[in-house]
């Protein structure tokens, strides 16, 4: 037996949390009923779960998807009117993207029925490191990077400290334990620089190598084991 709001986040439905909120408002039902109860247990070989009338299973076989995301897709599993990132992968289990890369962002992003993981490579307090290869329009100066490095105000909250590399006038390196909405950009913008180019190629010890843009692969045994380990599910 598992909370039902466990349940629900296990099953790749939504986040624990907002699984909470779902619970509150009477949008889940577990054999025909409602409950509302955030302490109500469920039985996942037994019970029939709903959310908002659409059936909840946690999926019998765990996939784990590294792909290379393009420009111009949205990393979402549906988008009015634009391609997604889950149109791009070809295989029957419902799959959805962990964590987010805009649309005119490449790189590194990890698609899953696992509902376990998106919460914890997602949220900041579970320290995960997220590497970026950036390029910039215009020579970027050390005090720049610098001041990056150490944190910057955006919307009145400071950024976490991050790693900073300079590789070339134009472009460099830099690793984020946060995520916060169009960050990158956002601290280039600020130090008066536009970002033309931020491609993702490492997220909690994944690398994505050589992997073609707009090319798929399942994680190998090894890359899945460590995953899971970082997150504290094995």
């Amino acid at each position: 037996m598992i909370r039902l709001q466990k349940f629900l986040s296990a099953a790749g439905a939504c986040s624990r949390r907002k699984g909470e909120a779902h619970i509150l408002a009477g949008e889940v039902t577990v054999n025909g009923r409602v409950v509302t109860t955030l302490g109500a247990k469920v039985d996942p070989e037994t019970d029939r779960v709903h959310l908002r009338g659409v059936p909840v299973d946690i999926p019998e076989q765990l996939v784990y998807i590294m792909l290379n995301k393009p420009e111009g897709v949205v990393s979402s599993c549906r988008h009015r009117g634009e391609p997604v990132v889950t149109d791009l992968v070809d295989l029957p289990q419902r799959l959805f993207p962990v964590g987010r890369l805009d649309k005119d962002s490449t790189g590194l992003l990890l698609l899953t029925n696992d509902g376990r993981i998106h919460h914890r490579l997602s949220h900041p307090s579970f320290d995960h490191e997220k590497e970026y290869d950036v390029t910039v329009q215009w020579p970027i100066a050390d005090q720049a990077l610098a001041d990056m490095e150490r944190g910057l105000p955006l919307s009145g909250v400071m950024t976490r400290p991050a790693a900073v590399k300079r590789i070339s006038g134009r472009r460099f390196r830099i690793v984020l334990m946060e995520g916060r909405n169009r960050q990158i950009r956002r601290m280039v913008q600020k130090m008066g620089n536009r970002v033309v180019q931020l491609h993702r190629i490492r997220v909690a010890g994944l690398t994505l190598g050589r992997l073609p843009k707009g090319s798929w692969r399942h994680l190998n045994p090894d890359e899945a084991r460590l995953l899971l380990k970082r997150l504290k599910l094995l």
